[in-house]
């Protein structure tokens, strides 16, 4: 079988990394790709935005299955064109794509049926945002309505900070359109959890969860980011929040919207009062992938091949127990603007350490040579029997890595491992 993976970050390194390891794979193509994916998947220069290009590729080299890793493709409909000319796609349709491109969208569906979220209120003008935040609490929560790389969310601890991302979304317009609409909502209080399930337009199938670590510094402080780290365990949930989850999140909202298909990934908040729903998003997340698919025992493309056919219900996922942790070296300044091209030393040694997988994120392979080419830069991801080893492991090979100006959260897991004590 010929694979097509469509982006170029560590999830998508993942996802590479994890269909390779099926006896029913004989070549893997990603479009784009990075430095770290050279040895498993020949790189296809096509912008991660071109659709037709992919889909004229895809009928070309007769791929016979295409997993998309972004939202961005998915948002604009690249499964809609994919099925027009009859090309197998993992993901959901443009319409269904909205549950993570538009919040208020999403908002709107958890209100009609009855799904735990945050109260909020929809804002289509700056001057009505200026009058809900008169009227609400503090700390208050500002979501653009679009996508936004996960840069569109501020917490707000007072009027003045709130004001002020409502100047930026709406007037400045630092989020092109995502900010054109704006979501505020109260804050929820508790821990936040990511819960992903396969979907195939009628069943689903629950993946094991994990927790992101999304400020960008320690002790959850600074500027939201796309991602620092990450770990699975299976005490992230208890059973009874995770059955919760299903009954009153997923499954609602699988039922309200017909034949959805591929993955959905539910943001969770877990309250004094149950889990609440903070966001959804339509694809992997990042860096979650990279350490629930480690855990995964199922073949991969075992599981794509069961949505395509409409036959979850089939298959019986089966997880590795232990735990998996990631954490992502990235680059000086990041999230701001960084600067890319500084060389990569000391992998030979990190990735043979046992237990350990370094995925690329941000990283380009020139003249023999492995360069910084993005913020998030790569993931360092380890495996063991418990948490606390594989955040040993993780760290201490995140050490092993060298490139001018890197950093790292020294605190991932923490939450993880207080429950496990």
């Amino acid at each position: 079988m010929k694979i097509l993976v469509i982006g170029a970050g560590g999830r998508e390194h993942a996802i590479v990394d994890s269909v390779s390891k099926s006896s029913r794979v004989s070549k893997i193509y990603v479009a784009p790709g990075n430095g770290g994916m050279r040895d498993q998947a020949e790189q296809v220069s096509i912008p991660v935005g071109d659709l037709k290009a992919s889909a004229e590729f895809a009928e070309k080299t007769g791929i016979e299955l295409t997993v998309v890793g972004p939202e961005i493709p998915l948002s604009m409909g690249i499964v809609n064109l994919f099925r027009e000319r009859e090309l197998p796609i993992i993901g959901p349709t443009e319409e269904t794509a909205r549950l993570e491109s538009s919040k208020a969208y999403t908002k709107h569906l958890c209100s009609e049926n009855a799904i735990p979220t945050a109260a909020y209120v929809e804002c289509e003008t700056a001057e009505e945002a200026y009058r809900a935040l008169e009227e609400g609490g503090y700390p208050i929560v500002i979501k653009a309505d679009g996508l936004a790389a996960g840069k569109g969310v501020v917490v707000a601890e007072n009027r003045e900070e709130a004001r002020q991302a409502v100047r930026d979304f709406m007037e400045l317009n630092t989020l092109g359109g995502a900010g054109k609409r704006l979501v505020i909502e109260e804050f929820l209080v508790g821990e936040e959890a990511s819960f992903h399930v396969f979907a195939d337009g009628t069943n689903f199938a629950p993946m094991v969860a994990a927790q992101d670590h999304k400020a960008r510094f320690d002790g959850d402080q600074g500027p939201n980011t796309g991602g620092m780290g990450a770990y699975s365990v299976d005490t992230v949930l208890t059973e009874q929040q995770r059955l919760d989850v299903m009954a009153k999140i997923i499954r609602p909202t699988l039922d309200a919207i017909s034949e959805y298909s591929g993955i959905l990934y539910a943001g969770l908040m877990l309250t004094d009062e149950g889990p609440k729903l903070l966001e959804y998003n339509v694809r992997f997340g990042d860096p979650e992938t990279q350490v629930l698919l480690p855990r995964l025992r199922t073949d991969l493309v075992e599981v794509f091949s069961a949505i395509l056919s409409h036959s979850l219900d089939d298959i019986e996922l089966k997880w590795s127990e232990g735990a998996t942790a990631s954490v992502v070296l990235v680059a000086e300044a990041y999230p701001g603007k960084v600067k890319s091209g500084k060389e990569i030393s000391g992998l030979d040694v990190a990735q043979a350490v046992p237990g350990v997988k370094v995925y690329h994120a941000g990283t380009i392979w020139d003249d023999g040579r492995l360069y910084t080419a993005g913020g998030r830069v790569l993931n360092v991801t380890a495996t063991s029997a418990t948490l606390s080893e594989a955040l040993e492991k993780a760290y201490f090979v995140a050490e092993m890595i060298n490139f001018e100006g890197k950093d790292y959260r020294r605190d991932i897991g923490q939450k993880g491992l207080r429950k496990t004590k």
